[in-house]
């Protein structure tokens, strides 16, 4: 899909990964529609790169997204692609799991991405085709993860609603990519959910999400299945 002139919703756009694929998006000449629950972070980016629409959105409230979707008919007359990226961490060993915390970064993380999935398929569909990326984890893709069982585990729940999603809506034209980031330059882990960064994952080089971004908007042209950003010292233990 060429970006230029779509109509492109990213959630958790207020920071990171979602600030990161809004400015390459609007480089690309999207109509951009940007979600998180911070309004004084969007206004500032919506500011910066023109003709944003903004919409305070917190993705583990239902009503919310629905409201987030319907914004988005309001402006552009629908979506043409979908960045799933608002999602929160959770690093904590198994044995350690409060089952509140679990909870809330599965509405977060698979929830909120499904529902926004339902939502805009149709609108796709009505638009002759369109877009889905869901921003996942490489620690879903690793052998063995430590400290991150709770995170990981929501994210491969999006993993599966990713793949199945890609086979069913292919004959609408719709694609349905998944990015699988490792670690990234942003405010991640310091906002978790509960717990800190795992030992797994020290000793590499952060990503700029800058990278994931570029990532994101080539699976959107190309269609790809997937974006595997895992470092090549760990392709080994990739599955």
């Amino acid at each position: 899909m060429d970006i230029d002139g779509k109509v492109v919703l990213v959630t958790g756009a207020s920071s990171g990964i979602g600030e990161s694929t809004a400015r390459a998006a609007a480089a690309a000449g999207a109509k951009l529609v940007l979600a998180a629950r911070r309004a004084d972070r969007l206004e500032a980016l919506a500011a910066e790169l023109g003709d944003a629409v903004v919409v305070v959105t917190d993705m583990r409230q239902p009503e919310q997204i629905r409201d987030m979707i319907a914004v988005a008919v309001e402006r552009h007359g629908g979506v043409d692609v979908l960045v799933n990226n608002a999602g929160q961490g959770l690093h904590v060993p198994v044995e350690q799991i409060q089952l509140d915390d679990l909870r809330a970064i599965v509405e977060l993380n698979v929830y909120g991405p499904l529902l926004a999935m339902q939502l805009v398929a149709p609108l796709m569909r009505a638009r002759g085709g369109g877009s889905i990326v869901n921003v996942s984890s490489g620690t879903t893709r690793l052998a063995r993860t430590v400290g991150a069982g709770g995170y990981a585990a929501s994210k491969a729940a999006l993993n599966m609603l990713s793949r199945t999603a890609r086979n069913e809506l292919a004959d609408d034209g719709i694609s349905v990519s998944t990015v699988y980031p490792f670690v990234t330059e942003t405010e991640f882990h310091d906002v978790l959910r509960a717990g800190g960064r795992p030992g797994a994952r020290s000793g590499f080089a952060a990503d700029p999400p800058e990278r994931v971004a570029e990532a994101i908007l080539e699976l959107v042209r190309t269609g790809a299945e997937e974006a595997l950003l895992v470092p090549d010292q760990l392709r080994d233990a990739v599955s």
